[in-house]
């Protein structure tokens, strides 16, 4: 079988559209297409239902992909080394949600790139769950830090830790509610609040409500900025209450820049997951970070 044609099947399976994958290996769709046809008439099988956005694997075309893939990442792997080149520095290119990337992941990994640590050169790029899996999926990166555990044999998911969120605001708006209000009027105490958020669905404050009050915020999002980093200082500053992970809030609270609005017997916890194609952690350099992070997040506990 083709080496060439099993290379343009996996980039097809993981890019999920012929167009994509036509971009990613730098051929015209046409000639992709004709590529996949030609498998399929060897293997006399078809591995993928066209639909109009995009194609689905068949049942045979994941069992392909999940037995060729990690075979095929070995072969790039070998090739952009070097037979003879054991002293060559990896790049290992990583991505994830930004604020838990730059305050966990990277300090973390640190210490292993350049050319004094474990021999690899490190990138980061920033994204949501979604768009980090599907790169991730296309060969863009190498290892990904995701709060969605991903379906599907191509991608392998190991739990990293446990993040507990946690209800905030600066000190004159718990005086201004009053010291146990929440905890005796629940989520009513809090509705003439102004709330800071990422996004316009509220979507840490969300799901924080529906975990400890069982129900659905009231306010909405006063101040909206796509960072829990900015959200934590628009918090200080005054501008309204935030759910944040504990990590990220800690030195602010010890401080007393911000306070708890409430402490929940059980809080809201949400869980990273490191993830990879099936297969390359046989790669040194993808494994290495891997078990440096699982190793690190012992203490972020």
């Amino acid at each position: 079988m083709d080496l060439a044609l099993l290379r343009t099947f996996v980039t097809v399976h993981r890019a999920g559209s012929f167009t994509r994958a036509a971009a990613l290996l730098g051929l015209s769709q046409p000639a992709v297409t004709s590529q996949i046809r030609t498998l399929e008439r060897q293997l006399g099988r078809p591995l993928f239902l066209r639909q109009a956005r995009g194609v689905t694997p068949t049942t045979i075309g994941d069992e392909l992909a999940h037995k060729a893939a990690p075979h095929l990442d070995a072969l790039v792997e070998i090739a952009e080394r070097g037979l003879d080149d054991d002293s060559s520095v990896r790049t290992l290119h990583l991505a994830g949600p930004p604020e838990f990337t730059a305050e966990r992941a990277l300090p973390a990994l640190a210490e292993l790139a350049g050319d004094g640590g474990q021999g690899f050169a490190l990138r980061a790029s920033f994204g949501n769950a979604e768009d980090t899996l599907e790169g991730l999926s296309a060969g863009h990166h190498d290892l990904a830090i995701s709060t969605v555990r991903p379906r599907g044999p191509l991608l392998t998911a190991t739990a990293l830790c446990d993040e507990e969120h946690v209800l905030v605001a600066a000190p004159r708006w718990s005086a201004e509610i009053g010291a146990g209000t929440v905890a005796g009027k629940g989520a009513a105490a809090l509705e003439n609040l102004p709330v800071v958020e990422v996004h316009e669905s509220l979507p840490f404050v969300s799901r924080y409500w529906g975990s400890v009050f069982d129900t659905r915020p009231a306010a909405s999002g006063t101040v909206v900025v796509p960072d829990l980093r900015a959200v934590l200082a628009c918090a200080v500053a005054g501008a309204g209450l935030a759910v944040l992970p504990r990590y990220l809030c800690t030195a602010a609270l010890e401080r007393g820049e911000v306070v708890a609005l409430h402490d929940p017997a059980v809080p809201p916890l949400r869980t990273y997951f490191l993830v990879v194609r099936t297969g390359t952690l046989a790669m040194p350099h993808v494994a290495r970070a891997h078990e440096w992070l699982q190793h690190a997040s012992a203490d972020w506990a």
